[in-house]
């Protein structure tokens, strides 16, 4: 009776620390988004003040922001997610909080120019540095840092994506795929919401989609069969977009010139492709997701069925070429035109499969089903998560063990008879796949290609025949 007594003091006083600790961090990274959230909205604003486009500025700003990056802080790279759970597995949370204004005006100086991409990754990324300063100051243990250092992630998402629940296991699941961190739940939580309120206290307003048309929607069998289909697609597009762009970032990254000169040169590419297609892909790309995610959504002048491959490329170029800022808001434009494209082909619903695919290729891309269901469910109510659970978890195994982010810890595997490196990060894990069911599939193609000779062979037996 001592013993559980004692059990239970010591937990109560664990559970109170942490429950002030993340509530000030919470207010604290949601003071700081605001001030993020609003000069990325101030940046945008000005635009309209230069006499000619404004991504004409595009290969200039890139090779400023290449400049400030290895000036000042080369962790302010790239898209800012992949630095931190790079700091949480290998440097206990420390993060050097030089990163909080470096990233801030590299990730402004990007969006405002045009480049393709988000605020969640920076958003992410100041969070964790603001957190991982506070422990250094205070002189917390390593656990206890990286501790409020998730919590500073999570508060970081929370705060930008304008869902708390969902950015708070966010910031959780995505440091290790298949492993949720249940010690920094209430943590995260707290930070989380903390974060999100105090924004919203500062004036920064979120965006939530009316779709109380779906509550007409009842689950049939067609129905469910679109919608496991459209959770096949969504994988294949994930996984698309994680091949696209790593393949155009690291071949930007082998071509042998000046970095700056790739800058620019970059910026120009993107310049060109908007001049000649559309200027719509760079940029946050807001007013298109808004546009997918309307329940009278068309393919039309405004949304096109290769929009999604356009956003990966932009992205892609702008990160490649020296860019800062997130990858999320991309994946949300992927994912939302891509439910559109198949929308179009199943030929109903639409805005569904949009709403859809903005949650699925997130959850594809990112390896983060549990924070995409619940996502689903703040951004567009409680009747999409029949569907979206389905759609989302489908995406999330056809991925594979892939990801936009290569820092993240495998500790799960999608398929029997295959063999991970547990533990490793995704870059680093071996995977190997059964001979026997290697072979299955060889049999099966072999026996695929047989009969479709045959078939062809003798159609053209008949044609001479019939001749």
């Amino acid at each position: 009776m001592k013993k559980h007594i004692t059990e239970q003091t010591v937990i109560f006083f664990s559970v109170a620390k942490w429950l002030f600790l993340s509530s000030l961090t919470g207010i604290m990274i949601g003071f700081l988004m605001s001030i993020f959230i609003k000069t990325v909205h101030a940046a945008q604003d000005t635009r309209a003040l230069l006499p000619f486009h404004f991504y004409y500025t595009l290969p200039f700003a890139l090779m400023l922001t290449v400049w400030i990056v290895r000036t000042f802080d080369k962790n302010a790279s790239g898209h800012g997610t992949e630095k931190v759970i790079e700091a949480i597995h290998k440097e206990d949370g420390y993060i050097n909080a030089k990163v909080i204004p470096v990233k801030l005006v590299a990730t402004v100086l990007t969006i405002f120019s045009g480049g393709s991409v988000g605020k969640e990754g920076p958003g992410a990324q100041i969070g964790a540095g603001a957190a991982s300063f506070v422990a250094t100051l205070l002189k917390f243990s390593k656990p206890d840092r990286k501790k409020l250092v998730i919590c500073g992630i999570s508060a970081g998402f929370a705060s930008v994506f304008g869902t708390p629940i969902a950015g708070a296991i966010f910031g959780i699941e995505v440091l290790i795929i298949g492993v949720i961190l249940y010690d920094v739940l209430l943590p995260s939580f707290i930070a989380g919401f903390a974060a999100y309120t105090t924004a919203q206290f500062f004036g920064v307003h979120y965006e939530v989609y009316d779709i109380s048309f779906y509550q007409s929607l009842h689950l049939n069998l067609t129905l469910i069969g679109q919608v496991v289909l459209a959770g096949i697609f969504f994988g294949i597009v994930s996984d698309s977009f994680i091949t696209l762009m790593n393949h155009i970032e690291s071949w930007i990254k082998k071509i042998p010139y000046n970095r700056y000169l790739k800058a620019f040169v970059g910026g120009l590419l993107l310049v060109g492709l908007s001049y000649f297609i559309s200027d719509k892909y760079l940029g946050l790309g807001l007013p298109t997701i808004a546009h997918a995610l309307d329940p009278v959504a068309l393919l039309s002048e405004n949304i096109h069925w290769y929009d999604f491959i356009m956003k990966t490329i932009f992205t892609a170029v702008t990160l490649g070429s020296g860019g800062s800022g997130g990858v999320i808001t991309p994946i949300f434009f992927v994912g939302a035109t891509s439910g559109i494209a198949f929308g179009h082909f199943i030929g109903d619903h639409i805005a569904l499969f949009a709403a859809l695919g903005f949650v699925s290729v997130l959850a594809g891309t990112t390896n983060t089903p549990i924070a995409s269901i619940i996502m689903a469910v703040e951004l567009f109510g409680v009747n999409m998560s029949n569907y979206a659970a389905l759609s989302v978890v489908i995406a999330f195994l056809i991925t594979g063990h892939r990801s936009i982010f290569n820092s993240q810890k495998l500790s799960l595997r999608k398929a029997d008879n295959i063999t991970i490196g547990e533990g490793n990060n995704i870059e680093n894990t071996s995977i190997s796949i059964n001979m026997k069911d290697i072979n299955k599939v060889k049999n099966l193609t072999n026996s695929f290609h047989y009969k479709r000779f045959k078939w062809e062979d003798k159609k053209a037996k008949k044609d001479q025949s019939e001749q």
